[in-house]
Formats: C-alpha cells, sequence, structure tokens
C-alpha cells in the first residue's frame, strides 16, 4: 500500500492538505483503504510525503471532522465503517509549541479582527450530540418553544457557569439569548426607561454596547478610567449629569485594553451605584481563565445582569449566550425574549442541556485555551519590545503604537500589508479622544506560521514608522 503514498499525490497546485484529503477519499472510493483500515501516523506520512506534520494533521483532522476518518486516542486513525459514529474527540496532538491543524501557509490575507477558536474537538462533539438530538429530540419538533421545555438547559448552563463566582443562583434566575450580544440588547431592552435614558460605558469598550444602546436610541456616556478601571468619582459624576440608568462594563476581562477592576475598585463603583440606584451589566464572555474576583452580582446582587456566553470558550456558531438575573427580576427579562422571539430554538436548548454538561467539554475548553497561549506567545516574542498589553488566556492583545504612528494610519498600513486590525477609535464613543493604540485578535483559524507572519508584517511596520509629512 506504500504505492499510495508518493509525493507526485501532491502534485497540484491547491494546499496541500486538500491534496491529501482527496487521496484518501479518492482510495476510500476505490476500496483500496477499506472500513477499519489504519491510516500510517502523521509524523511517518508527513516524512514519506515531504511535508510538514501539519497538513497531514489538518487533513487527518478534518476528515474525522466529516466523520470520512476516526481517530482514536493512543491507537491511531482508521477509515470509517459505513455505520460508525464519528468518535467524540479528534486526534490530536496538545503540545504548547505546535499548533497541528492549520500549519500549512494559505495565504497572505489574515484577518485580526476578532477571536478565531483553535479546532480541537468540539466540531465532532458538536455533531455527534446535534445527531442525537435530531434521532430523539427531547422537546419534540411541532411546537413553540416554552420556557419549561428549556430548563434543562438552564439547569446544564448552570452548572457551566460552576466556577464563576457569581453568588447563589438557580436555574430559574437564568435567560438564555441568541449570544452575548444578544443578551446585552435583551437587558437594555428590559431595563431602560424614559424618553432619553442614559447608558454609561467605560471611556473604551466593547463596541456591542453602544450599538445596542443606539438601536435603543439610549444616550452612550462614556467614564474616564485609570488603571484600575472606571474612577469611582467620574461615575458619580456621569451620574449626575445624565439620566443614568445602568452601567455596562467588562471587569475581569476590559476589552480592549485588556484591564482588570480589582475587587475594592468595583466595591468602591458599587458604593456610588447603590447611592443612585443603576443598574449594572456585566459582560463577562472574554473570560476563559479563573475569575479573579467577586463579580458584581456577587457584590451587588440585587442590581446586577451578568452575561456570558460559549462564543470565546466553544464556539460562536451556535449563538448561545446566558443571562443570570438579579434575584426576583428574571420574568422581566423573560417577557422581553418570548416578546422578541418567543424563545431559542428547541433544538439549540435540547443541543445545550447536552454540551454544557458533557463530560469532554472542560478539556475541549482546556486546549483550546492553551493553543489560543501559544498564539499569543508567538505574538509576544514578535512585538515584545514594543508596549504590548497581553494575557495568555485572553484571545487578543493591546499595542500601544510607537512615536511616528497613528492609530488609523497604522490600521491602513497594516491592511495594505494583508493584516486587518482595529484602531482605538473603535472602542471609543463618537466625539471621544481615542489613544494611539490597536486592538488584534487571535485568528487560530489559520496557520500559526501564518499567524507569526503576520505580526512579523506588523513589526516591520513598527520598526519603520512613516517620514513623510503631508502638506
Amino acid at each position: 500500500m506504500d504505492t499510495i503514498w508518493q509525493p507526485d499525490v501532491l502534485d497540484t497546485s491547491g494546499p496541500k492538505y486538500k491534496a491529501v484529503m482527496l487521496v484518501i477519499r479518492d482510495q476510500i472510493a476505490k476500496g483500496t483503504l477499506p472500513p477499519g483500515e489504519k491510516l500510517p501516523p502523521v509524523r511517518d506520512l508527513a516524512w514519506k510525503l515531504g511535508i510538514t506534520p501539519g497538513t497531514v494533521a489538518r487533513a487527518y483532522t478534518m476528515l474525522t471532522d466529516d466523520g470520512t476518518l476516526i481517530a482514536e486516542v493512543g491507537r491511531g486513525t482508521f477509515v470509517a465503517k459505513p455505520d460508525a459514529k464519528t468518535p467524540l474527540l479528534a486526534e490530536l496532538p496538545i503540545e504548547v509549541d505546535s499548533t497541528p491543524h492549520n500549519s500549512e501557509r494559505q495565504s497572505d490575507q489574515v484577518n485580526l479582527f476578532s477571536p478565531h477558536l483553535p479546532h480541537v474537538g468540539q466540531a465532532a462533539l458538536i455533531r455527534n450530540l446535534l445527531g442525537e438530538v435530531a434521532a430523539d429530540p427531547p422537546s419534540g419538533m411541532m411546537h413553540y418553544p416554552t420556557r419549561a421545555g428549556a430548563r434543562p438547559a438552564r439547569e446544564a448552563a448552570k452548572a457551566w457557569l460552576a466556577g464563576a463566582p457569581l453568588g447563589s443562583f438557580d436555574a430559574d434566575d437564568i435567560q438564555l439569548t441568541h449570544g452575548g450580544q444578544n443578551a446585552i440588547l435583551l437587558v437594555l431592552q428590559a431595563l431602560l426607561r424614559g424618553r432619553r435614558p442614559a447608558v454609561l460605558v467605560e471611556e473604551l469598550a466593547y463596541p456591542g454596547f453602544r450599538r445596542a444602546a443606539e438601536l435603543l436610541r439610549a444616550d452612550v456616556i462614556p467614564v474616564a478610567m485609570d488603571a484600575d478601571g472606571v474612577i469611582p468619582e467620574a461615575l458619580e459624576t456621569a451620574i449626575k449629569t445624565h439620566d443614568a440608568q445602568i452601567f455596562c462594563t467588562s471587569p475581569e476581562v476590559h476589552n480592549p485594553t485588556l484591564g482588570f477592576t480589582p475587587e475594592q475598585r468595583r466595591a468602591d463603583l458599587v458604593d456610588v451605584i447603590r447611592r443612585h440606584d443603576l443598574q449594572i451589566l456585566e459582560d463577562d464572555c472574554y473570560r476563559l481563565g479563573a475569575a479573579q474576583a467577586p463579580s458584581y452580582r456577587m457584590l451587588a446582587p440585587e442590581r446586577s445582569w451578568y452575561i456570558s456566553s460559549i462564543s470565546k470558550s466553544v464556539t460562536p456558531a451556535l449563538r448561545l449566550g446566558i443571562v443570570v438575573t438579579p434575584k426576583g427580576r428574571t420574568s422581566v427579562l423573560r417577557r422581553t425574549a418570548e416578546y422578541s422571539f418567543f424563545g431559542l430554538a428547541t433544538p439549540i436548548t435540547d443541543l445545550a442541556a447536552k454540551l454544557l454538561v458533557h463530560p469532554e467539554l472542560s478539556s475541549i475548553m482546556e486546549r483550546a485555551r492553551r493553543e489560543i497561549g501559544v498564539y499569543v506567545h508567538r505574538a509576544v516574542n514578535v512585538l515584545g519590545s514594543y508596549d504590548l498589553v497581553w494575557r495568555a488566556d485572553v484571545p487578543f492583545l493591546w499595542l500601544r503604537l510607537p512615536e511616528g504612528w497613528r492609530a488609523g494610519a497604522f490600521v491602513q498600513a497594516a491592511e495594505a500589508q494583508g493584516v486587518r486590525i482595529r484602531a482605538a477609535e473603535e472602542y471609543a464613543c463618537r466625539e471621544a479622544r481615542a489613544p494611539h493604540s490597536v486592538r488584534f485578535a487571535v485568528n487560530a483559524g489559520v496557520g500559526l506560521d501564518d499567524f507569526e507572519a503576520a505580526i512579523m508584517r506588523l513589526r516591520t511596520l513598527l520598526d519603520n514608522p512613516p517620514e513623510s509629512i503631508g502638506v
């Protein structure tokens, strides 16, 4: 069978991993690779074909994800039998010094706008669970969603949040949403009152806060910050000056600066907020590791709305968000959701009930977090001599530009080099001043070498600021 694996199988103008996939599918169709046949180990086949192990691993992974192959940990990769179920996890290396999925160079165009999770088994797991739901849907398929029908999903969400410092809550305090952004919009819809309500945000903040508030015709008021987050005195001034009703914040992973609001500062802000009877919307969607301080829901449980989602830790494709409401306030959010879209589709809640408590999920999330760390460290190795802010378990980085560069010009120059990043002004309110900084995300959908090459292009720009003076 060695005649199958010859270097000439890669005589194609397309990507080499696709050529490997084509050969395997062709040999399976011809019967040369029968069901149950073991394929060569990744490194052996890579050596024989004269390509990188990452290229072979990517081909094997994609064929495993689509059910053509089966990977069994410790045994190898096999041709799937026609009636075989796809295994829950592909056989993927998890060493932190390599990226097996996408290491072949594909393109000079690299989008670093938003994070892209690595493929570490979640696709296969979700596909299997979707199959179980399709074969025997617990909620049925012929009626509108109901809150009672979604209770198993809310119970699963409660279990998934078990490590978060949220204080006491139960499944009845949870509302499921179409992702984190939908959660923000629903909370604002449920709470804002009057003709011109004001939403308070950090002076550099996740743009989704602003977009949701603008949809509801609310004024968005930026509040001054220091290294620990929003300044309590500035918050009090903003509250007194405007019809402020809610404070939106990301205290664990500040987006875009990666800042963190320590417990004492949170307590000081809660004192101000309680005096003026505001609500708090806490966005915790970007936290992948352990929380460093009690959440606002623990510090002010009567007025804090905690939001999380699986988009940054499992997959954004399912659009599954979670709101933990203040005690006794779930009904107002439930009505808002029901009046907006009746509820999440029953196949999604049935899937969530299985996925969020699946025994493999925690290891998948840990593998994703570790691989994100590999990408982050590659970026730090290239840009570490500049004013770079990073955390190993956060899928984006914040770069303060050196003298000679303005953020807008740097973003344009980067895009001309095939690298798309975001300027600080995208996180500021329209009339606010923004620092000359940029945010770029970890895109683990491209190979580690592609990602590093993109960061090298940013480094070249930083090393060579423009000299011309426009007149």
